[in-house]
This record gives C-alpha cells, sequence and structure tokens, in this order.
C-alpha cells in the first residue's frame, strides 16, 4: 500500500518570503553557537531527532503550484542531509568560521528537500561550533529563535531549559499549518491592513511612484491608509557606498560582546532604553566607519527596516511568519553621542504605536497572494527607501547547553530582501550583547572594520556621561555633553 503524501497549504505571508529568493539576496537565517567543548555529531542528531523534528514542518519541503504553494511530506527525508559534519582542518579561530559562515550564508538551500541545514563544525579553537541554517519562508527569527532554544538544557544533564509542548493536531491539520492564523487581539487590524495593502497591489505600483496620485487618497481611509500613503511618500534615505547594486558574495562579521548590564546601567542613566542605546552604537559605528573612507558624514541618515514581533512567545510553535516591519532612520550625521541617542530615541518613540508593522505584514500577505512580477516591483521599490535590516533578540540570560556543552556564545544574521546590501542583528545571552554583521561584498567587503567599533562608540557614550554634570532630570544637555566630548 502506497502511504499518501501529505500536502498543506502555504499562507500568504510565508509565500511572500519563500518567493524573495534572489541569487545576491538569499531569504536564510543564519546562526551560529560556539561551544565549550566537542560536540558529537551522534549526540546531536539525537537532539536535533527528538526536540526539532517534533515539528512536522521541517520534515517538509516547499513547493510552489500554479497560484498557491504547498508544504509536501519529503518522501525521502533523511536527516543526515541536513545535519552535516565539517572539519576546517588546523586550529581554526574566529577568521576561518567567519570565512565558512561568509560561504554558507550565500549558498542556496536544496529546495527539493526541506530548506534547513545544520553544519557542525569540529575542530573550532579546540572545541566545537554550530551553523544552522534555516530558510524564512519555514517561521520569523522570533520563532526560530524559541525553536532552537528548546533544544537546550539548563545544565550539562538537563533539564531541559526552555521546554514546551509539541504542537498537538485537534483538526485535519496542526496550528502550526495554520495559514494567516494571526494573534487574536491584531487579527481584525491585520485583516483590514491586507485589505488595504491589496486595494494599492490592484492600483499597480504607481502609488509608490506618483506622490499626488497617493496624496489624492488621503482622505478615503483611518489610520491605516494614512500610514500606507506615508509609506509611499516616504523619500530615500541618504546615498552611501552601504547603498547600492548587490553581488552574490557576502561577508560576515561577529564583535566581541558588550556587557550587558553596564548597557542598562548607561541607559538609565540617559533615560534611554537598552534597544537605544545599541542602536545609537551602531549608528555611531556606521558614521565612523564611512568617515574613515573618506565619505562626507555630515546630515547623513541610514534608514533600516527593524522586525517588530506581532505574536505572544507562547505561540511560537506555530512556526510561520508573523511579524511586521517599521522604517527607522538614523542619525549618523550626528557626531555628539548624547544627541545620537536621543535622536534614535526620539525616532523609536515616533514609531510606537505605528501601524506600519500590520501594515507591512498586511503587505506581505497581499503581495504573497498577488503575482510574482507585482511582489518584484513593490520590494524594489520599498527597498530603495532603506540601506539595511537591522534585529534586536533579547535572548536568554542563563547559560544554556546542548549535547552535552556549554553554549558560550549566540550570533545570527537575517536576510535582506531585495537589493538590500546589509544587515545587523544583535541579541543578548547570559550577561553580554552580541552585535553581528553581513554585508555585500560588492559594497562592504570589510564589515569586521564597522563591528570592531561598536564597542569604541559605547565607551565614547559611557565617558561622554561620566563626565557630565549628573542632570536632575536625567536628560544630558547636548552642549554639555559635547563639551565632555570635547575632553575626551
Amino acid at each position: 500500500m502506497v502511504s499518501r503524501v501529505r500536502r498543506d497549504r502555504i499562507s500568504a505571508v510565508d509565500t511572500a518570503w519563500l518567493r524573495m529568493d534572489r541569487p545576491h539576496n538569499l531569504m536564510m537565517i543564519c546562526g551560529v553557537l560556539v561551544f565549550d567543548r566537542r560536540v558529537r555529531l551522534a549526540q546531536l542528531r539525537r537532539v536535533v531527532e527528538k526536540r526539532f523534528l517534533v515539528f512536522r514542518r521541517f520534515r517538509q519541503r516547499a513547493v510552489e503550484k500554479p497560484g498557491f504553494s504547498v508544504w509536501e511530506d519529503d518522501p525521502d527525508f533523511d536527516v543526515a542531509r541536513h545535519l552535516v559534519p565539517i572539519s576546517l582542518g588546523g586550529k581554526a579561530g574566529k577568521r576561518e568560521l567567519q570565512t565558512l559562515v561568509s560561504e554558507l550564508i550565500a549558498t542556496p538551500l536544496d529546495a527539493s528537500h526541506p530548506m534547513w541545514q545544520f553544519h557542525l563544525i569540529d575542530n573550532y579553537r579546540g572545541a566545537s561550533a554550530l551553523v544552522a541554517r534555516i530558510h524564512h519562508c519555514y517561521a520569523d527569527g522570533m520563532a526560530l529563535v524559541r525553536v532552537m532554544l528548546s533544544m537546550t538544557d539548563a545544565s550539562i544533564d538537563g533539564p531541559p531549559a526552555m521546554p514546551f509542548d509539541a504542537p498537538k493536531r485537534s483538526r485535519a491539520r496542526s496550528d502550526e499549518d495554520s495559514p494567516d492564523a494571526a494573534s487574536e487581539p491584531i487579527a481584525e487590524v491585520l485583516k483590514a491592513a491586507q485589505d488595504i495593502a491589496g486595494a494599492l497591489l490592484d492600483r499597480g505600483s504607481g502609488l509608490l511612484q506618483d506622490p499626488a496620485k497617493a496624496l489624492s487618497l488621503v482622505g478615503q481611509g483611518g489610520a491605516l491608509t494614512v500610514e500606507a500613503l506615508k509609506l509611499a511618500l516616504m523619500g530615500q534615505d541618504s546615498p552611501t557606498r552601504l547603498k547600492g547594486t548587490p553581488q552574490v558574495v557576502k561577508r560576515v562579521a561577529w564583535a566581541d560582546p558588550l556587557p550587558l548590564d553596564e548597557v542598562k546601567v548607561v541607559g538609565k542613566a540617559l533615560s534611554a532604553s537598552v534597544n537605544d542605546v545599541l542602536l545609537s552604537c551602531v549608528a555611531g559605528a556606521l558614521r565612523s566607519y564611512l568617515a574613515d573612507k573618506r565619505e562626507c558624514v555630515d546630515d547623513v541618515m541610514i534608514r533600516a527596516l527593524v522586525p517588530v514581533n506581532l505574536r505572544p512567545p507562547e505561540k511560537a510553535y506555530r512556526l510561520g511568519n508573523k511579524f511586521g516591519l517599521v522604517f527607522l532612520d538614523l542619525p549618523v550625521g550626528i557626531e555628539n553621542p548624547v544627541a545620537r541617542l536621543y535622536a534614535v530615541r526620539a525616532n523609536m518613540r515616533a514609531l510606537k504605536g505605528s501601524y506600519q508593522p500590520v501594515l507591512a505584514m498586511g503587505l506581505l500577505g497581499a503581495m504573497g497572494a498577488g503575482p510574482r512580477v507585482l511582489q518584484e516591483t513593490l520590494l524594489g521599490l520599498l527597498a530603495r527607501n532603506a540601506t539595511a535590516v537591522m534585529t534586536n533578540v533579547p535572548g536568554p540570560q542563563q547559560p544554556l547547553f546542548m549535547a552535552g556543552a556549554k553554549i558560550d556564545s549566540l550570533m545570527f544574521w537575517v536576510p535582506q530582501s531585495g537589493d538590500l546590501g546589509m544587515g545587523v542583528s544583535i541579541l543578548s545571552y547570559d550577561g553580554n550583547v552580541q552585535f553581528g554583521l553581513v554585508t555585500d561584498r560588492a559594497l562592504c567587503p570589510d564589515p569586521e572594520k564597522i563591528v570592531e567599533r561598536f564597542a569604541d562608540e559605547f565607551e565614547k557614550l559611557v565617558l561622554t556621561t561620566l563626565m557630565s554634570p549628573w542632570p536632575r532630570d536625567a536628560e544630558l544637555d547636548p552642549k554639555v555633553a559635547e563639551r565632555a566630548m570635547a575632553a575626551v
């Protein structure tokens, strides 16, 4: 008797991510785990089989049909195809691992099988490292981080650090396969956003190219429509060497971590969030890098696409993509680190309560349900208004273990859509903050020259704060901060 192959409809949003692959920008989430000792392949395989493959989705491949896509059980599924040992030879260090990750992040996953792969490096600094690659159509970064954490233990011998029950199938299909299922509180808003996005797509991309036509619609809708028009009328960010037409070859780098407690102290002293502090350091590092390349940085503004989670953490097991995007302006042109921090904080606060994330998710859903050619056009038009994708994920603040080894550090990189050529990733773990950067070699061949400046920018912010008179309202006067900077 021939067994029946199970097929499930892929949601419109996940279909959009499936279609988004380009030779110069693969829609792949890539992470690296560095262990404190050697990890045996057989032990890691048991962990993968018991805790990762409990999600049926990872045994399925994505198959595009005329007008729609489906998840289909892989009849030839073999875990050995997805769990690959790699030997870098000799005493491999950070440079060799960065080179390997740079190659893997630009290597397509095999679409004839489930699009994920784990690469176990057995001799990194005398221990092991794990490179995980998973296609974005399976899930967003928040869900995948939660899935990876479910594979970890609280100690070297267990118990599981962050367990959750496997998805239960109460109907014909499981929760993880429910197409377009959104968090209940935003479901109605998301439906309205997708309707508006669909209407914009029905009119073609002309609204994004013709401001006068967009302005004529201002009085015809509510807050979501106004937000759509803001998106349509958004100008491009500053032209820099980081913005252009990417090629196939990528470069990956990561920085030495910053102590999270120190970041929190500075943020509290300046009435800013941890995220504000970290993003201002990113802006400062980009400014310093561009200045060293003899580019004018006065009044430069670099815009980043920032993912915003739209699902409660307890529903991460459903997989799929449930996030929106906001456009964040990074004030690279501001030299004073305190003034730059306050500008970042103001920009972040202006986005709070915005309908941009829900609208962006609705737009992705409408694109996934529409013709591919329209998705191509719209992605290009949206990407021209930004330079980078930037994400910040709060991770666990206790040490974790996997396959009998302690995880010393975690880092990951997000994919860039359209013609974006830079991805900035921030992840906190076990009391530290890790910065990761992926760039297109044609636009930025030396991302290590950027990430090495993050710590310097944080030190500038700390010194400026310490050398300034302590204000009663925890707000430094920019002029006072400038004088403090001059004394550094």
